[in-house]
């Protein structure tokens, strides 16, 4: 049976279960009766004809092959992420299969059974947005071919997602428009949708203020929006979840920890780990932490609250420049996942996620800031005693570290401000003489 075969369906329904369900082939972003953001539902009898071991045994046989489009760790699971999408359609870099590393001194020191890093960072433009806009770029091509008169795809950013957007755009031959706002994104993320031919317009506001206008102009049904809040973003970013299980052995880790800014990625986790239960291939379901920035931690104060509704607030200027996001679109949809899975949220200071980043980059990775407040998260929850002893625990790195390279240069030489650099590592200046480099390795292990 074919991924686009007539056994699989799926289609929009209202996130608030109104009642209202559509194609996934209109343009629509929110509910039409009661405003809330829709969400992707599958026809899960169907899937389930399939039993759990032979979905397995697909998945698995897929994951290793060199073409695409199944050499995609999405669309390897195509029928579970958009099944009647022709694969003529795929647009897809070779995302996904991103590597799963362990950090047993970090697990050790803290008395964890284990502490991994699926290393989303590790992707075609360097983030996990490259998961959902796959999905998401896919979907318009095939709307275009269906003679839907889309233009342009649009997007307001911090980075990463319009480091996304342009290249799965380019890749499609579809213009892509992004709106950032000015001097708040590194350098590295600024320069990828320009070389990737979007239109860039760099906007005297914050993120929410970009995120504004970019819901204005989408109105015009010839832009397409790209943003989380458009559900076939949440569809690929779920595929972190399957992935991670299949790491795993097709098991769970006792916990997941998620950076949060926006909070499409909280509910998308959420999702993917509901569908893997319902479906039998993981008998149970992890515990959820999202991680923020404490300069951009509207989640946060709504959790010490008892979940109360969202305040948005002016994100002050953080290191974690791509969760610097005070009104989060899709607080909803997380704070539904929070209580589904027993969640609970916490968040870092500057000094305590530029730490926790420089602790894990001393086991070989180069971690992003944002990844930084997550693993400061697990520092805090376990010193809380909210994470046990001996917990097995995974943290989703959302991008890589060199885009943040200034970042990290701050860091090791102690100019960044409202940072103690505990780990700083400068270089060692020394005149070109023999006694003097001998006396500098006297110290090495």
């Amino acid at each position: 049976m074919s991924a686009s075969g007539p056994a699989f369906r799926a289609e929009y329904a209202c996130s608030e279960a109104c009642g209202f369900r559509t194609s996934l082939w209109e343009v629509i972003y929110r509910c039409p009766r009661c405003g809330s953001l829709l969400e992707v539902s599958h026809d899960l009898e169907a899937l389930r004809a399939v039993p759990a071991a032979e979905w397995k045994r697909r998945f698995e046989s897929r994951f290793g092959q060199a073409r695409l489009p199944h050499a995609s760790g999405v669309w390897g699971k195509h029928e579970w992420v958009c099944p009647e999408l022709p694969a003529e359609d795929i647009v897809s870099l070779g995302e996904g299969r991103v590597p799963l590393k362990p950090l047993p001194r970090m697990a050790k020191a803290l008395g964890l059974g284990s502490l991994d890093l699926k290393e989303c960072g590790v992707s075609p433009t360097g983030s996990f947005k490259d998961w959902g806009m796959t999905v998401l770029v896919s979907a318009v091509k095939h709307l275009r071919t269906r003679g839907v008169p889309l233009r342009a795809v649009a997007c307001a950013s911090t980075g990463d997602t319009s480091a996304a957007l342009s290249a799965y755009c380019a890749a499609a031959g579809i213009p892509s428009v992004v709106f950032l706002p000015k001097d708040k994104v590194s350098l590295a993320q600024l320069v990828q949708p320009i070389a990737n031919g979007a239109r860039v317009l760099s906007l005297d506001t914050d993120f929410d203020g970009c995120m504004k206008l970019v819901q204005q102009v989408t109105e015009d049904r010839g832009l397409y929006l790209a943003n989380s809040m458009n559900s076939l973003r949440i569809e690929g970013q779920k595929v972190v979840a399957f992935e991670l299980a299949q790491d795993l052995g097709w098991e769970v880790p006792d916990w997941v920890v998620i950076p949060g800014g926006n909070l499409g990625n909280a509910s998308a986790l959420g999702k993917g780990f509901q569908m893997l239960h319902a479906m039998g291939l993981i008998s149970r379901l992890p515990r959820l932490a999202v991680a923020q920035a404490q300069r951009a931690n509207p989640l946060v104060r709504s959790f010490r609250g008892g979940f109360s509704e969202l305040e948005p607030m002016k994100a002050e200027r953080t290191l974690a420049s791509a969760i610097q996001i005070g009104n989060p679109v899709s607080f909803k949809r997380a704070v539904r996942m929070l209580r589904a899975f027993d969640g609970v949220v916490e968040d870092a200071s500057e000094s305590e996620l530029a730490n926790a980043a420089a602790r894990a980059d001393r086991e070989g990775t180069f971690t992003c800031p944002h990844t930084g407040v997550a693993l400061a998260a697990v520092e805090k929850l376990v010193a809380q005693k909210v994470i046990a002893p001996g917990a097995s625990v995974a943290v989703v790195a959302t991008a890589h570290g060199l885009k943040f390279a200034d970042f990290k240069v701050g860091y090791h030489r102690g100019t960044l401000a409202d940072v103690e650099s505990l780990r700083a590592n400068p270089p060692l200046e020394l005149p070109a003489e023999l006694g003097a480099v001998r006396e500098a390795l006297e110290s090495l292990g």
